[in-house]
């Protein structure tokens, strides 16, 4: 399958050494150095994966993030000079995947649109997930195993599957599990993940399912 990977940066040379790193991994690339445009050509064209910086010229990247994400799941890895935690936070807010703080390795953003291709084709192949979720009785069952989750577990577990690649902060997770705004703190969403992986565990999963993005928050990987 030919994937096309969108690149928006209005550093020109930022731009041609990634579509130069990106097209030796057999990627096809399109640029645009601004904002403007961007939204009506992902609607036209259907890239795979879009790398979006958040200062643009014409039109912010938070704005183009949060115009495409209102038709389309394609992944969006944000790039940014800032490096504040609220800036990261935005961006993800706004519907990105992921996020890379300039100045970055090259190679490392290439291997993160890899990671985010190969969910997209585990995606198209799979008529059925491996790995499923039984929403009536809070389990979650993988080939013949299961396991049954307290209730906040399986709602933490549910937000994340529901979303593969997109990562959550804590603050988002306390918003969209903790609906009736108990008092909670990032120390309990942090434990409900260390015992809902340990539960997970017994499943044998091929590879662990919820990772930690340092700073930012939690991600699901589709297995």
């Amino acid at each position: 399958m030919s994937h096309t990977i969108l690149i928006v940066e209005d550093e020109r040379d930022i731009a041609e050494v990634t579509q130069a790193y990106l097209q030796a991994q057999g990627y096809q690339t399109h640029w645009f150095a601004e904002g403007l445009g961007v939204t009506d050509w992902v609607k036209a064209n259907e890239p795979s994966v879009i790398i979006l910086d958040l200062m643009l010229p014409g039109k912010d990247g938070l704005t183009v993030c949060q115009e495409i994400r209102q038709f389309s799941d394609v992944p969006i890895i944000m790039t940014t000079a800032k490096v504040q935690e609220v800036d990261r936070l935005l961006g993800l807010d706004a519907g990105a995947d992921d996020y890379v703080c300039k100045p970055f390795s090259t190679k490392e953003l290439v291997a993160r649109v890899n990671a985010a291709v190969r969910r997209l084709d585990r995606r198209v192949v799979q008529d059925a997930p491996a790995l499923q979720l039984v929403e009536g009785s809070y389990a979650v069952v993988y080939q013949s195993a299961r396991i049954e989750l307290t209730q906040i577990e399986f709602n933490l577990f549910q937000l994340l599957y529901k979303h593969p690649g997109r990562i959550y902060a804590r603050a988002q997770i306390l918003d969209l599990v903790y609906q009736d705004f108990r008092d909670v703190s990032d120390r309990t969403i942090d434990s409900h993940v260390r015992n809902l992986r340990k539960k997970l565990a017994q499943l044998n999963l091929p590879s662990e399912p919820i990772r930690s993005v340092y700073g930012a928050g939690y991600v699901y990987e589709a297995l």
